[in-house]
């Protein structure tokens, strides 16, 4: 069945959107988030039915689990994004021309959004709640895994946009086969722009096959860089938590650099946490002598420092200094993410400006790269790429801009 009446009813309702009020917006996300949590129980059987056909043993299906805990966070999420201004609408510049022209820029929405993602239902609350807040319909094309979850979410938001006087069909969840995305790829007419997001594999699909523009939120192959003059139990700690936290998200790290001068002692710190969480660590040949006798224990591969692991594994590799640290990082970077630990401040510094990446850290995990931990509200993707958006692709990048020229009979 063709999903072009599906893309055109969205395509039309996103007019009605930019006519609504703040206030029915507000008030919208304000009740999503009060549905959401009355309704958690219906909820969390929808995504228990999607998480019983999956093979348990995948470490993937942290990514798809919903629990009252992350229900909650949704939420808050949500109230969050109802709470930050509306970036449409702002005038941005204005002046009067020489001909008496007066020229106005002001922020628009895109008009329509198509999102395309893996299995994350958190990721079908948070694309429609920018969306609405920035007065862009959406166009929801969720993988098959979480689609009895991303069905039982849009029937809350249309419920909502209902209740609140805004077309329903601003926020359209199409059908998840694989085959309706070749149709959408071709909606130049009715879709502004497509935004994937999930593994690597997708991101390279969309771009490859789209006609629609592409905003690219990238894969994350994430690197900590412990320098010689390190604390080394804020090291360990900061590890820890960018791998263990939640390792099947883009933030988490997948290769551990460790400077030469320190890796016996940091090296010997970090085992017995990483053990405690099961991660699986692929060592190059000098670190792998140091970890010899850790029992999740291999020698790292080729292709193992330009992985985006996605699971309790982790690279590890000595390097001689930060001009080595560098250059790995300038080879197998995604531009995600990149930190380093040193109390050397003139290092930290030629970290921060060396480094070419949407979000570069120091002395503090890559987790934080994500809009609500950045207090954006919440965000669509990681954007890795350098044009319109670089890092959380959040409400303030749902914009363009338009031109208003006010004349009085100028002619050229």
């Amino acid at each position: 069945m063709s999903i072009e009446p599906l893309i055109i009813r969205t395509y039309k309702a996103a007019a009605s959107l930019r006519n609504a009020s703040d206030r029915q917006i507000k008030a919208t996300l304000a009740m999503l988030a009060t549905l959401l949590e009355q309704n958690n129980k219906a909820l969390l059987r929808a995504n228990a039915k999607d998480l019983s056909r999956q093979d348990p043993k995948n470490p993937r299906n942290d990514r798809l689990m919903l629990n009252e805990q992350r229900i909650g966070a949704i939420a808050r999420g949500l109230r969050n994004v109802g709470r930050l201004p509306d970036p449409s609408g702002k005038i941005l510049s204005k002046r009067k021309l020489r001909n008496g022209l007066l020229v106005e820029k002001i922020s628009v929405p895109l008009g329509v959004v198509g999102a395309v993602y893996e299995s994350r239902p958190n990721v079908t609350f948070d694309i429609a709640a920018l969306c609405l807040r920035s007065r862009n319909a959406c166009l929801l094309k969720g993988s098959a895994e979480a689609d009895t979850t991303n069905r039982a979410a849009v029937l809350l938001i249309k419920k909502a946009l209902k209740a609140n006087d805004i077309h329903p069909d601003c926020v359209t969840l199409l059908p998840s086969a694989r085959e309706t995305v070749a149709e959408l790829f071709r909606a130049t007419r009715w879709v502004d722009v497509l935004i994937p997001r999930g593994s690597d594999s997708l991101i390279q699909f969309v771009r490859k096959n789209s006609l629609v523009p592409v905003i690219e939120t990238g894969a994350g192959v994430c690197h900590l860089y412990v320098e010689k003059e390190a604390d080394l139990d804020m090291a360990v700690k900061i590890a820890v938590n960018a791998k263990v936290s939640r390792p099947s998200v883009c933030n988490a790290i997948d290769t551990v650099l460790v400077d030469e001068a320190i890796a016996p002692a940091f090296l010997k710190k970090l085992q017995a946490p990483f053990l405690k969480h099961g991660v699986e660590l692929f060592a190059d040949p000098g670190s792998y002598r140091l970890l010899n006798g850790y029992p999740l224990l291999q020698k790292a591969g080729p292709g193992d420092f330009a992985r985006e692991f996605l699971s309790l594994k982790c690279a590890v590799r000595l390097v001689k200094n930060m001009d080595a640290a560098l250059l790995h990082i300038q080879e197998y970077s995604t531009k995600h993410s990149e930190a380093i630990v040193s109390r050397n401040k003139q290092q930290c510094e030629r970290w921060l400006s060396s480094v070419d990446a949407a979000a570069v850290y120091t002395n503090a995990s890559t987790r934080f790269t994500d809009g609500e931990a950045l207090g954006l509200g919440a965000e669509i993707g990681i954007s890795t790429q350098k044009l319109h958006a670089r890092g959380p692709f959040a409400l303030e990048k749902l914009v363009t801009e338009k031109w208003l020229i006010r004349g009085n009979g100028q002619v050229r």
